[in-house]
């Protein structure tokens, strides 16, 4: 029988891996819990950039070049709004929009986020149980040199260029788990924790009360998104650099010390093992980089051995 597993995800890397995982693993045996704390509301929309891109990826619609919005999207919506004058810094496209406006409509209606998730994944053929950390309102934070910013206004307003010197989960200490988040992480064989950032798209995820405590006594493996120093997408090596965090794999996986049985990190990073070993986990090497379909399936088709064997 199958592996039961759940993958902690957000963002382009965790989307990547979660593709690879259900391209290997029955539907029914992967659950995917993404962060929402990147979620804010614009133009009127409730935008929820992490499950989108999650969702876009696992139904084989995503923009491959750029890992987030929709393949063979149009821009007409953003050009006449921003020839009106109007805030054009988050760029949504003509497709993507319904799918904002639907979830938007929902939510207005009364449903919750994880049933409206739970409906437009199905309806964009997504076959996994996609489901968002929690159905509360938890917006990320990040404390910076020039104040303390929204998550989106740090990221896409700003290009992370802002110093990082913290980051707040407004909301997160009263949020509750999505339905379905704990009956899944009871019922692994293992947790995954995808190759995000560790901060802004993980933390948030484990922050909800609940969802720690849950994987106690589980098998979880974490994937690195950082090789020799630098990030695979995003920001998070800046992060750690101005965290004053050594920008390794060692000291990411330090940073989930108390929860690793494994940590995978790339072959270039080996000399780094002992000290991910010293950080209480196990480690294994291999090559994580996954630029096409078929590397998402070999990294997932390694991970979930890997697992297996610190299961037995």
């Amino acid at each position: 029988m199958a592996m039961s597993v759940v993958a902690l995800a957000g963002g382009v890397g965790g989307a990547k891996l979660a593709d690879g995982l259900a391209q290997v693993l029955p539907p029914e045996r992967l659950t995917v819990v993404v962060n929402t704390g990147d979620d804010f509301e614009h133009l009127g929309l409730h935008i929820s950039p992490d499950l989108d891109t999650v969702c876009y990826t696992l139904a084989g619609l995503a923009n491959r070049a750029t890992g987030w919005g929709r393949a063979d999207e149009s821009w007409h919506f953003m050009e006449a709004l921003k020839a009106l004058g109007g805030p054009a810094w988050f760029h949504l496209g003509d497709r993507d929009l319904a799918l904002h406006h639907e979830r938007t409509r929902r939510l207005a209606q009364g449903e919750t986020l994880s049933s409206v998730t739970r409906q437009l994944s199905a309806r964009l053929g997504v076959r996994p149980t996609v489901l968002p950390m929690s159905d509360d309102r938890v917006r990320t934070y990040v404390q910076t040199d020039a104040g303390e910013l929204p998550f989106q206004a740090y990221f896409v307003a700003r290009a992370c260029e802002p110093v990082v010197q913290g980051f707040r989960f407004d909301g997160v200490e009263t949020a509750l788990p999505a339905p379905g988040v704990l009956e899944a992480l009871g019922s692994a064989n293992a947790v995954i924790l995808c190759p995000s950032n560790p901060w802004v798209s993980l933390d948030p995820i484990l922050e909800v009360p609940g969802i720690r405590q849950a994987l106690a006594g589980k098998v979880v493996v974490g994937v690195s998104a950082i090789i020799r120093g630098q990030a695979l997408k995003g920001p998070a090596a800046k992060m750690a650099r101005e965290l004053g965090i050594d920008a390794s794999t060692a000291a990411i996986a330090d940073h989930f010390r108390g929860l690793l049985s494994g940590w995978v990190m790339d072959t270039q990073d080996a000399a780094e093992a002992e000290r991910v070993q010293n950080a209480g986990a196990v480690a294994h090497t291999t090559d994580i980089v996954m630029k096409t379909s078929a590397d998402r399936r070999r990294l997932a088709e390694e991970v979930l051995d890997f697992a297996r064997r610190l299961t037995g």
